[in-house]
């Protein structure tokens, strides 16, 4: 499994940041609806499961599996698949039920090398995500984009969530209100 270097920082201005991200010469890569399943492992361990997303025409099977809560916590092994529906079928035959449908959207920069990520979640204030090839880089960049490291935290998306009093575990169904 491959090692993600990535941290999040929470409530940000999107606007102050954007504008940060433009005097750096970011390159903007676009906005990204994603949507996923995500299953239990089997046997069920606190931490490790299975996400099939699609993020506009990719589609990506992936296990992730936290195992601290530093920024090097998080292992993953993930391949590209051609078929969202079909491989959501294809785990239910192998006996994997998804427990939730989510939905975000996401806008991505590139700045040395760095993903920068703007989530937007339904039910909690947007975040940036950074994710990078090493811890030095990650830091690089946070301080690059006028953050502190005391900004910085490690917290899986679950733990965003339960941080503003929701279980992610308890929404079978994670969507945007529609207008």
């Amino acid at each position: 499994m491959n090692t993600e270097y990535e941290v999040r920082i929470l409530e940000i201005d999107v606007e102050a940041l954007e504008k940060r991200l433009k005097e750096l010469d970011a390159v903007y890569k676009g906005e990204f609806n994603q949507k996923r399943y995500v299953y239990d492992v089997k046997p069920k361990k606190e931490g490790k499961w299975i996400r099939l997303r699609k993020a506009n025409d990719e589609t990506t099977l992936t296990i992730k599996d936290i195992t601290s809560d530093k920024i090097d916590g998080t292992k993953e092994l993930e391949v590209k698949i051609d078929n969202f529906e079909k491989a959501n079928l294809l785990l239910e035959e192998l006996g994997y039920f998804s427990k939730s449908y989510q939905e975000n959207k996401r806008e991505r920069y590139i700045l040395d090398g760095t993903e920068i990520d703007i989530d937007s979640w339904p039910l909690i204030p947007t975040y940036v995500e950074i994710e990078g090839k090493s811890e030095d880089e990650v830091v690089s960049i946070v301080e690059k984009l006028g953050y502190n490291t005391s900004d910085m935290v490690t917290l899986s998306v679950n733990d965003v969530y339960r941080k503003y009093g929701y279980e992610l575990d308890d929404i079978k169904e994670l969507k945007f209100k529609e207008e």
